[in-house]
């Protein structure tokens, strides 16, 4: 069976894309080591700093989350009223 036309095309094309990729070996022989570094951040808050901004996050956190069950009941509560006026 001869290749021609259509796939003689694909198999060309597919050859042609192939693009040559590094192996894990050669990773490791050009790895340079002075190109690494460690991000480092002073710490400038206190600890009572610290407490005070996670008491207001978790504070913050469990208004958004009731807001959200508020929401979501009443949108419930909407959808089983529409529903209750609907005939089959």
């Amino acid at each position: 069976m001869a290749k021609e036309g259509f796939v003689a095309h694909i198999f060309d094309t597919i050859r042609s894309d192939k693009r040559s990729r590094a192996s894990t070996y050669e990773k490791i022989k050009n790895f340079k080591k002075g190109t690494n570094f460690q991000v480092q951040f002073k710490r400038k808050a206190t600890n009572i700093q610290l407490i005070r901004i996670r008491e207001k996050i978790q504070q913050e956190n469990k208004k958004a989350l009731q807001k959200n069950i508020i929401l979501i009941t009443i949108l419930i509560l909407l959808l089983i009223y529409v529903i209750g006026f609907v005939k089959f």
